[in-house]
């Protein structure tokens, strides 16, 4: 009977470590060993920002219901609103009650070494250094800091197997020269095209020196709803600068940041619930899947889902004025975002993928990064 029942938790849970009968924990996946899957199984990850338990839950059941893995990731803001502590064990508690979800925890735009590998001391199996902008987040920085930093980063969180994601160019719209600020992360003043595109040759020299294992790209996308003031095309949203990074640099997951659709039914429900949301336009889903077919591995939402969140949250109390109940606003939210995660998981080509990545530990990872096997592959 023991045999029996041990066959039956490694079938049923084959990423959870076991021993003598017992769960102990799911482990968490790395970001590198993740996007190397989706890049051999020709898909993409939606990274969803995370301050909550709601959210967490709303986009870990619709990875679970897609068979999809997952990459939750937390600004500094929201590590300050929750707490490092809060944050670890809410994805701990989600992997435990989704053990089949790989699931990566991800800093999203670190801002010096400290930010980045405290993330990594309170379990973030990936880190973000973004260099593009030096330690305030408002100023452009020199390429040649942002390539100093990211190295540093890149050497540290690579020796115990943690992912380094960096960034080259300034996120910003080619509309208006001008970035959008989210949880404090931004550009101030006019940017020149020179910052707002990423040139390709000096991506290979960034990729090469700094060894990241994922590279965010300038496009013309930028944080926040209000991203362009018409539907994109090529003159606003330079999906062509993909396509010639990935030609030279064919082993580099490549991440879209800034790519939100700000679907024009969430803008409606906002709006017909009392909102004052003007017209804007987010960056189209299909423009998303061709830049998977181009090598983006990874692709950032954080404004779809709070827009299907506070849509909800406005109806419920449009609609039952007397309501005081959290969770009678909480469930029709955690809803309405977990439909919206259900359809990028879809769309994106992540779904049905889960079961099929085994994880492998952080210390073999670091293993991998010492003996140069992910050392990155450049084409001239």
């Amino acid at each position: 009977f023991k045999n029996y029942l041990d066959q039956f938790f490694l079938i049923c849970f084959p990423q959870a470590e076991y021993k003598k009968g017992v769960i102990l924990y799911m482990a968490l996946i790395t970001l590198r060993q993740l996007l190397d899957h989706a890049a051999e199984h020709s898909y993409g990850v939606p990274a969803f920002n995370i301050n909550n338990m709601e959210q967490g839950l709303a986009i870990v059941d619709a990875a679970a219901q897609t068979d999809s893995p997952v990459i939750l990731q937390a600004s500094r803001g929201a590590r300050a609103y929750a707490g490092d502590v809060m944050l670890r064990s809410m994805v701990q508690a989600l992997a435990e009650m989704n053990p089949r979800v790989p699931i990566c925890l991800h800093q999203d735009h670190g801002n010096n070494e400290a930010t980045c590998l405290s993330a990594i001391k309170h379990g973030f199996t990936s880190v973000m250094m973004d260099g593009s902008l030096e330690a305030d987040m408002k100023t452009p920085s020199s390429y040649e800091y942002n390539v100093d930093i990211t190295k540093r980063v890149s050497m540290s969180a690579h020796s115990v197997g943690a992912s380094v994601e960096g960034e080259l160019g300034v996120l910003g719209s080619l509309e208006t020269g001008e970035a959008g600020i989210e949880d404090g992360s931004g550009a101030e003043g006019k940017l020149s095209q020179e910052q707002l595109l990423t040139d390709p040759d000096q991506a290979v020299d960034f990729v090469s020196k700094t060894k990241c294992d994922a590279l965010a790209i300038a496009c013309g996308t930028s944080h926040g709803a209000y991203k362009f003031s018409r539907k994109p095309d090529g003159d606003i949203l330079a999906m062509s600068i993909i396509q010639a990074i990935n030609l030279k640099l064919p082993s580099t997951h490549l991440v879209m940041h800034g790519s939100s659709s700000v679907p024009q039914y969430l803008q409606d429900l906002i709006n017909e619930a009392g909102g004052s949301m003007p017209q804007t336009y987010g960056v189209p889903v299909e423009e998303i899947e061709k830049g998977i077919k181009m090598g983006v591995r990874k692709v950032n939402i954080d404004t779809d889902c709070r827009m299907a969140m506070t849509g909800q949250f406005r109806k419920v109390a449009t609609d039952n004025p007397s309501e005081f109940d959290p969770r009678k606003f909480l469930v029709p939210a955690m809803n309405e975002m977990k439909s919206l995660c259900i359809d990028r998981f879809e769309r994106f080509g992540t779904a049905g993928n889960g079961s099929k990545i085994h994880v492998i530990s952080m210390d073999d990872m670091a293993k991998e990064y010492e003996s140069g096997r992910l050392n990155p592959e450049t084409k001239p």
